[in-house]
């Protein structure tokens, strides 16, 4: 199993501290999700979990090792992801090819990551001329290709219609069920009641809640996971 470390981190800007400290740990299958309103931390969790922003203070480890040591291992899905001026088969054969992953074998595995995203369009079709929701699953598939132990995804279902949502839901957890780990970030409380398992709630930078289950829910502890649920933040 793979486990996430975050170690007395500190993020600060401007002599400013904008995040934790936070110490916790992550060691359960299935799919995290991270809550709370817009500038609560939730983005600066996961891009300190990845790798993409380094502590000021502490650590942040995958298995004992340090976050920046291991990005290969996973796979992020950003809020937005510019495409590649290349094929929707383009797209996910770069990230393979830059581990020395190609034909038939590239081929076999961009075809399964077209299967678990649910895209359907044509892999020859140039990916700027897809829609914002076939964008988003290819961007899914772009994470999953090189077939990663975790995936972290920052609010990657903002602005689809129910339709492409539900599908992109569907995808994720059929992912997790698979045994990949999944980290996602959102401020939409019925998709998070559809999908985690686990969750961890931010405010202001600091780590308030953290539960397993549907307790988050049903028995939370922090005020401002109460206001949040409630509306009022």
């Amino acid at each position: 199993m793979t486990i996430l470390t975050f170690d007395k981190v500190e993020l600060t800007a401007n002599n400013t501290r904008i995040f934790g400290p936070v110490s916790t740990t992550l060691d359960t299958k299935g799919i995290t999700v991270v809550m709370g309103a817009n500038g609560a931390g939730k983005s600066l969790f996961l891009a300190l979990a990845h790798g993409l922003t380094q502590p000021s203070r502490g650590v942040v480890l995958w298995d004992g090792i340090p976050a920046i040591e291991t990005r290969s291992s996973r796979g992020f899905v950003f809020q937005t992801t510019p495409v590649l001026r290349r094929s929707v088969y383009g797209n996910l054969a770069l990230p393979l090819a830059a581990r020395g992953i190609r034909g038939a074998e590239a081929k076999s595995r961009i075809s399964a990551a077209l299967i678990a995203a649910r895209l359907d369009a044509d892999p020859a079709k140039p990916a700027a001329a897809l829609s914002g929701g076939e964008r988003k699953r290819l961007d899914l598939a772009r994470a999953i290709v090189a077939s990663p132990r975790v995936i972290l995804l920052d609010e990657p279902s903002a602005n689809l219609d129910p339709a492409t949502m539900a599908a992109f839901e569907a995808s994720l957890l059929q992912i997790a069920e698979r045994g990949t780990k999944i980290i996602v970030s959102t401020h939409d409380i019925p998709q998070a009641r559809r999908l985690g398992t686990e969750f961890l709630f931010f405010s202001g930078g600091q780590l308030c809640e953290t539960s397993n289950g549907q307790d988050f829910f049903e028995r939370t502890q922090s005020d401002e996971a109460i206001r949040y649920l409630k509306g009022e933040l």
